[in-house]
């Protein structure tokens, strides 16, 4: 049944419905809470996996509070939500089962303000605080179901690349799905007035969403063959562009200067992109040319495309200048101790682990930096005493439970290593491979006896819980 949800939630990917009676109970009694949760940790296993999953805490660690800080003023705040980013260059964005909502680097770079951003972001929220995917499967006859789970592992692939997805439905037959998504068009607009109470109360420009959606609107008019990938899992109606413009205009102006953090986000994606020879001379030229919105933003750049062409000396240089301003950025703090340890100062990049971590000590970016310093640095027991301090306050930090096995593996404890190693992937959704290594730990001969009982514990936990799924794929 959950394959067969998943065809259904990649193939509608957002969709609402603007005066739609609330369904409740009714859509439950095809997609419960527990299948959607389950069917959550599936899609985010894969999500993983993929290599255009984006694995950098500290553009995911933003988007994460850009998100929970609209998700807070929602009108139902209840659920849990995971932001990710998708490397690729396409402006799109989608919601999926679970709270799971993907970004796209295409459409950070191309927001051109922090409130354009939060607006896509909270229209991806309403999407999953009005339960839209379980009201289409309520809508839907089972009978149906049976085709959209042949599209599954099509639609899988191709979750943020619409065309791959249309070619998907024309072989496979199922012209069918073309008219459900017809009806995306009102469920659009519900999730757009959603979205921007979001963007009202959270203290973004409203206009943002407008904005965004408008000037996507007129460069569709450019392509000839092909709209831009979000207009083509978000129909745009000039009836859906009206009602964002009445808001807009029934709306006082408000400015809101963009925070450092979305331009440092916005600064580290451009230094990640073409060759670093590259990156470096267009992060140059931009300071050069005072062609920035924010100094700082545009050194922090530069530092960088500068660490990525393995110009320490220069970039040591650059540090210290963003240095100069006190309190400085967590994100800040991060790029200098990581410059220093790229250059193999591990002295340095210690000193400036401990400074950032002991000044934002719930910025999980730095702290994994600080682990990984230590064990390059060979100071394993002090890695060892850092990582399990914050495995204390963070129990389901899949990244921390990697650090960890890191550690253990350093200081020879083969049982503690793989169930560490375990922990990470069955937080990845991946339990075939957490039991297998509990398994390989348990087997390594080490460990104590409340070490092998909990070890033991976990594979009986994790085989119970497979053993449940594959019964009801």
């Amino acid at each position: 049944m959950l394959r067969t949800l998943l065809a259904l939630s990649l193939a509608l990917q957002p969709v609402a419905a603007a005066d739609l009676p609330d369904l409740g109970e009714v859509s439950r009694q095809y997609f419960s809470d527990q299948e959607e949760q389950a069917l959550g940790r599936i899609i985010m296993r894969d999500v993983y996996a993929d290599p255009r999953y984006l694995d950098d805490p500290e553009i995911e660690t933003y988007l994460n509070q850009l998100g929970y800080k609209l998700v807070s003023v929602s009108t139902r705040n209840q659920r849990e939500f995971i932001f990710f980013v998708v490397d690729d260059p396409s402006i799109n964005a989608f919601a999926m089962p679970g709270g799971n909502i993907g970004i796209h680097t295409g459409l950070l770079l191309a927001a051109q303000n922090e409130s354009e951003l939060a607006g896509v972001v909270a229209h991806e929220i309403a999407h999953v605080t009005q339960d839209h995917i379980a009201r289409m499967v309520a809508s839907q006859n089972q009978s149906y179901w049976p085709t959209m789970a042949a599209l599954a592992l099509a639609l899988l692939a191709a979750r943020s690349n619409p065309n791959v997805a249309g070619a998907a439905i024309a072989s496979t037959q199922a012209y069918s799905i073309q008219s459900q998504l017809n009806f995306s068009r009102d469920y659009e607009r519900e999730a757009d007035r959603l979205g921007y109470d979001m963007l009202t109360r959270g203290g973004f420009d409203p206009r943002g969403m407008s904005g965004f959606f408008n000037r996507l609107e007129r460069a569709n008019r450019f392509y000839d063959s092909s709209a831009p990938a979000y207009l083509r899992t978000h129909p745009l109606t000039t009836d859906r562009i009206a009602d964002m413009e009445a808001r807009s205009e029934a709306t006082p102006y408000l400015q809101v200067a963009d925070s450092l953090d979305f331009q440092l986000v916005r600064a580290r994606l451009r230094a990640q992109e073409s060759s670093p020879q590259d990156a470096v001379l267009a992060a140059r030229a931009a300071l050069q040319d005072k062609r920035y919105s924010s100094e700082t933003a545009a050194r922090y750049g530069l530092v960088t495309a500068l660490v990525r062409a393995r110009q320490f000396g220069e970039a040591e240089t650059e540090v210290k200048k963003l240095l100069a301003g006190q309190p400085a950025h967590p994100m800040i703090q991060q790029l200098a101790a990581r410059s220093a340890l790229a250059a193999g100062n591990h002295a340095l990049a210690l000193q400036r682990y401990h400074a950032g971590s002991t000044a934002h000590p719930g910025y999980q970016p730095l702290q994994y930096g600080y682990i990984s310093a230590l064990l390059a640095a060979r100071r394993s027991a002090d890695a060892l005493v850092q990582v399990d301090r914050q495995l204390v306050l963070y129990p389901l930090d899949r990244r921390l439970w990697r650090l960890a096995a890191q550690t253990h593996a350093q200081l020879g404890h083969r049982l503690l290593s793989h169930r560490a190693q375990a922990e990470a992937a069955a937080l990845s959704g991946n339990l075939i491979v957490a039991i297998e290594q509990i398994g390989l730990g348990l087997k390594a001969g080490d460990g104590n006896f409340q070490e092998l009982s909990a070890a033991e514990a976990r594979q009986r936990e994790w085989q119970a819980a497979e053993k449940a799924l594959r019964k009801n794929p």
